[in-house]
């Protein structure tokens, strides 16, 4: 297969531990060509998208990989083109799914499906399967905000398009500092945000679960929050701990993953905390490298192994 993988700057990335260079490492060793890209790298001329890419290759010398001239190609020229590129959902990140879906209308399989990229908000996504999620809040407004916090006594607050763990505080009633917290995080009103009830089980770990093509991996990474730290995010310190999936876990991710597969998100990371299911990771969820280095499970492999099965 020819692949295109659109990513962030190569350089950006840490090769050893990157989900999307853990993918193209498998799809190099089977065989496919790989070529790269940055999202600025697709466009649209008239009617017709266009994609400016570098075919890549592993190497072996002081860089660990190696870029061909740039070559401009129809998307439709690539059996698959993946875009991993991270959050922040901006709007350069909205303007890339347009042009992707348009991609996709012209004969690309595009994973993921841009449009449900684009609908599948990933903080309010737990809404389309209530029965599994927390208690939660989406709102502007700190009168609500406050309703809720005196509620149920502890709460988290998020951002609707922040990673790992960026921007999220913890709220209880005795808290000296839920005005200014309120006003930073909604911006004065200005900003929409989630509120979620606190759960305690985070102390053993917010477990990614990898999806891949509406089946979940057996083993899930729980990332447990370093001492002093309510985050269970890896970039803000918390240490992954590979685990077996647990009855539960298996409940959620199996009656997630039914519809995730009808949508065309054929690559998802679940969060899940004790019982609950707090987001669904759409854009670039990680997590492949750390569950193959500790458990017999090789996510690369499964989900080459369901790429190359599903474009038969």
């Amino acid at each position: 297969m020819k692949l295109l993988f659109i990513l962030d700057p190569l350089d950006s990335l840490k090769s050893y531990k990157d989900t999307s260079i853990a993918i193209m490492r498998e799809a190099a060793a089977r065989g496919h060509a790989l070529y790269v890209c940055e999202q600025h790298d697709v466009f649209l001329r008239n009617e017709i998208v266009k994609v400016s890419t570098n075919e890549f290759h592993f190497s072996g010398g002081e860089t660990w990989y190696q870029l061909g001239k740039t070559v401009e190609f129809l998307p439709k020229d690539f059996d698959a083109i993946l875009m991993r590129k991270d959050p922040p959902f901006d709007n350069e990140y909205l303007y890339s799914t347009y042009l992707l879906e348009l991609a996709a209308n012209q004969g690309t399989r595009v994973i993921n499906n841009p449009a449900s990229i684009r609908s599948w908000n990933e903080k309010l996504s737990v809404a389309k399967f209530p029965q599994f999620s927390p208690e939660f809040l989406v709102t502007s407004s700190n009168d609500l905000i406050r309703e809720f916090l005196n509620e149920h006594k502890d709460i988290i607050v998020k951002p609707l398009d922040g990673m790992g763990g960026s921007g999220i505080f913890r709220l209880t009633e005795s808290d000296p500092n839920i005005g200014v917290i309120l006003e930073t995080s909604t911006q004065l009103g200005a900003q929409t945000v989630m509120a979620q009830r606190y759960l305690p089980e985070i102390k053993l770990g917010d477990k990614r679960i990898i999806v891949i093509n509406g089946e979940p991996l057996p083993y899930a990474l729980a990332r447990i929050p370093k001492a002093g730290e309510t985050r269970g995010n890896l970039a803000a310190g918390a240490t992954g701990v590979a685990q077996l999936l647990s009855t539960r876990d298996l409940e959620i991710a199996k009656t997630v993953g039914k519809t995730l597969k009808q949508e065309g998100l054929f690559l998802v990371g679940l969060d899940i905390i004790g019982e609950y299911l707090t987001e669904i990771n759409v854009t670039s969820p990680t997590g492949m490298v750390e569950i193959a280095a500790q458990t017999p499970c090789k996510p690369a492999q499964i989900f080459m192994d369901a790429l190359e099965g599903s474009a038969n």
